[in-house]
């Protein structure tokens, strides 16, 4: 009986500390800095901390596939839609790639008003170069 409270024990509290991590990030996304000398901004501002309004275009981000690039839409600081301007599309994957991926990106870009989200799976690259578009982009706007 008693090894069978152990177990238990064990399980929930490796359980439970699990539950407690939070999702990884790209390592290459901490601290981006804005390519831009006017954007002034901190690559961590949360979109709502500016009252800005209109379309902000990001740096195109070149990867391994191909560059990417998009323009984030604000209204009164907070993120609209997200409009991509070029992604990789070089061939059928790339296109097959981009349009599963790029729709999630934006979802999750809107839904945490900032470039915060996570990779879309299978799309490493296309994801990282979104993500450090759209903080660029997110600069612009609260330089």
């Amino acid at each position: 009986m008693r090894p069978a409270v152990l177990a238990t024990t064990g399980i929930s509290a490796l359980v439970v500390t699990l539950l407690a991590l939070k999702p990884h990030q790209l390592p290459a996304l901490a601290g981006v800095a804005p390519r831009s000398p006017s954007a002034s901004a901190s690559p961590h501002t949360p979109a709502g901390a500016s009252t800005g309004t209109g379309t902000f275009t990001g740096d195109p981000i070149d990867t391994q596939y191909g560059a990417v690039q998009v323009a984030a839409v604000l209204s009164r600081g907070k993120i609209t839609s997200v409009k991509v301007l070029q992604a990789p599309d070089q061939n059928g994957r790339d296109q097959q790639i981009a349009a599963y991926a790029l729709p999630r990106l934006t979802q999750e870009a809107i839904g945490a008003q900032s470039a915060h989200i996570d990779a879309v799976s299978g799309a490493s690259y296309t994801s990282q170069g979104y993500i450090q578009s759209l903080q660029s982009a997110l600069d612009r706007a609260h330089a």
